[in-house]
């Protein structure tokens, strides 16, 4: 069975081990309120930017391929 795994851009810079747990704590909280228990993401990555090609997509085979270990 696979579970999500949400990465998102985290714009704020904080890079204090406690500031990232509550980010990950209040997006959980926030996501719990809106979505289906199936659809929530188990765990969640904040990186600094998202792979994008030449044309500005975003290269989902890249997140999956470094995420993939983590989904459990």
């Amino acid at each position: 069975m696979k579970s999500g795994v949400a990465v998102v851009v985290d714009r704020s810079q904080s890079q204090e081990i406690g500031d990232r747990t509550k980010q990950t704590d209040e997006a959980l909280a926030a996501l719990k309120e809106r979505l289906a228990r199936f659809k929530q993401p188990r765990r969640i990555h904040f990186v600094d930017a998202l792979p994008k090609n030449a044309m500005g997509k975003i290269q989902k085979t890249v997140l999956r391929a470094a995420y993939a270990d983590s989904a459990g």
